[in-house]
């Protein structure tokens, strides 16, 4: 396993790539799985997709267990919610790609979803929860959007001219 650069703001052009939807599971798509997994631990985070390493599949990765718990993996391929629920439910939520900032941020308290597993087969999960914000969060980065767009647009605005700033600095 590898570990992989996980892009940043201000690299707002890769970070809003729509994801392309992936064919196959093929080993290929296990490796680059478990790369960023690995990457995704040592962050450290709880999930991932691949566009934060510059790949614009659309695949993910999660693991909610805490320290010391045992590791449980979800590995998800061309993720779809097909339903949520009109009850929301507000997470502090913050992102790899947009290092030390958290914010609250309103989304579905459920949701069902379909994807395709390790196996390659099609599965249907219902998550709540820290799942739910998690997974709706990664499925966001798939479609170009980052959980600073469902803040308002000053602070949105902010946050983005921080790391313009910190590029310009030689801080990042």
């Amino acid at each position: 396993m590898s570990l992989l650069p996980i892009i940043t703001l201000p690299d707002e052009k890769t970070l809003r790539e729509v994801s392309k939807p992936v064919a196959a599971i093929d080993s290929h798509v296990k490796k680059l799985w478990d790369d960023m997994l690995e990457t995704m631990y040592r962050a450290p985070g709880i999930g991932l997709a691949a566009i934060q390493i510059g790949v614009p599949q659309r695949l993910l990765v999660i693991d909610l267990a805490k320290d010391g718990e045992p590791k449980t993996p979800l590995f998800v391929a061309n993720p779809e919610v097909t339903w949520a629920s009109e009850q929301q439910s507000d997470y502090e939520e913050g992102c790899l790609s947009i290092p030390e900032y958290y914010e609250m941020v309103t989304r579905p308290a459920e949701i069902r979803l379909s994807y395709t597993d390790r196996q390659g087969e099609t599965k249907e999960m219902q998550a709540s929860g820290l799942m739910a914000t998690c997974l709706q969060h990664e499925i966001d980065h798939l479609n170009g959007i980052l959980f600073i767009d469902h803040i308002s647009r000053l602070k949105r605005e902010r946050v983005i001219k921080k790391f313009q700033k910190a590029l310009k600095l030689g801080k990042l």
